[in-house]
């Protein structure tokens, strides 16, 4: 079996109930409430989520319903003693996906607070400027919850950032505390083939939505109020996508069908159909390649010189690429849980083999800060003109990362 097939469907769902923080404190009523690590960039940062409804579409999943998604959006903001911090989870969701993410190892959802956890931006804050437009999608059966860090990371850096969640492929709280369960057939062997035209269909309906922001609209279908000097901060010019695992599948077809998407990123994500036989198909990004630039960064042996898939699209890629590599990091270096798993492990007496088989031996801080490093040196090169040396050859201050030519 492929390094990239079954290990890469159980290791998404894992990072989809995954929390980052570089400590965590103890709540004996509530269980471990991580910390966020601190972005590093100038900006402080707001938040808002939408509620999205495509009345064009039937939803794949559920019979006689629209398509409906949630989202959320990070900003460079000048908040407010007023404003509080937004949680990481909602409180009606945030129980199923603690005791999923404990599940992995073991342990009941009570050991994991995601309710109380909070992150550093506030709700509602007031926007700050204007900035390019990132778009990201999660991993198989991943909530938004998963790329908290990163979203933050980039927005700290001067970026808009938005979040999504593929609603029925993991559990998602929309107003008012209802909650959506799994309803995607995730285990199928020809799910993919299904779900990445919903996911790129999901992907195109929210650029319609961030338009409609732009042009002085409201696309949240309760009309709640959008934060002030958000409609200016969205400068829609200069966009890219980027995502784990299956987001970064969904990031490269998207790229393919709408050219407002200007640059993308796969984190680790396998580009083809995969059978139970072992078969697979080539997907049809692979096979024709973008006329934008497309960073590739996969994790252990992870590359294009391993992966037919990722060699093809090598092959057939038009424009600038780059394919980076974590050599001691695994498939799950690439997602939130990296920093919360080993301690909550360690608390809980969970050997530590386990923790280095789902996240591989690279140390977890110098993998948040790596990936986040290079997300933000590619964004700043190819949206905001910004050449970066580190793009160009390997870097003394990450050792980690490997350049595969």
């Amino acid at each position: 079996m492929s390094l990239i097939s079954r290990r890469t469907v159980s290791i998404g769902i894992a990072a989809s109930l995954a929390l980052l923080g570089n400590a965590t404190t103890a709540n004996a009523a509530r269980g471990l409430r991580p910390r966020l690590p601190e972005p590093t960039g100038p900006y402080e940062l707001g938040t808002t989520e939408m509620h999205l409804v495509d009345t064009s579409r039937t939803d794949p999943w559920v019979a006689n319903r629209p398509r409906e998604l949630m989202i959320s959006v990070w900003y460079p903001a000048r908040p407010s003693s007023h404003e509080p911090t937004a949680p990481y989870a909602g409180a009606n969701v945030a129980p199923q996906l603690a005791s999923q993410l404990a599940g992995f190892l073991g342990l009941a959802g009570d050991t994991l607070d995601l309710a109380g956890t909070t992150t550093h931006a506030h709700r509602g804050a007031k926007a700050l400027g204007r900035h390019p437009v990132l778009l990201c999608s999660p991993a198989l059966g991943a909530s938004r919850t998963v790329g908290t860090y990163q979203a933050e990371e980039l927005a700290s850096r001067g970026y808009v950032v938005v979040t999504i969640d593929h609603t029925y492929e993991t559990p998602v709280e929309f107003p008012g505390g209802r909650v959506t369960g799994v309803e995607a057939p995730l285990w199928h062997e020809t799910f993919k083939d299904r779900e990445i035209p919903v996911r790129v269909a999901d992907t195109r309906f929210v650029l319609d939505a961030l338009e409609r922001i732009a042009n002085g609209g409201n696309p949240d279908a309760e009309n709640r109020q959008l934060p002030r000097g958000l409609r200016g901060a969205l400068d829609l010019r200069r966009m890219g996508m980027y995502g784990h695992s299956l987001g970064g599948f969904t990031a490269a077809e998207a790229m393919l069908v709408d050219r407002r998407i200007d640059v993308g990123v796969n984190l680790d994500g396998s580009m083809k159909y995969e059978r139970d036989d072992g078969s697979y198909d080539l997907s049809e990004v692979v096979q024709r390649g973008l006329t934008r630039p497309f960073l590739l960064f996969g994790g252990g042996t992870h590359s294009h010189l391993d992966d037919p898939a990722w060699a093809a699209f090598w092959l057939n890629q038009r424009a600038w690429k780059l394919d980076l590599n974590l050599p001691t990091g695994s498939h799950g270096a690439f997602a939130d849980h990296q920093i919360v798993l080993p301690p909550l492990a360690k608390a809980n007496g969970i050997p530590h083999e386990v923790i280095t088989q789902a996240l591989g031996a690279i140390e977890p801080a110098r993998a948040v800060t790596a990936v986040g490093s290079y997300l933000g040196a590619y964004f700043d090169q190819f949206l905001r003109g910004r050449p970066q040396p580190m793009l160009w050859r390997e870097s003394p201050r990450f050792p980690e990362v490997a350049f595969v030519r």
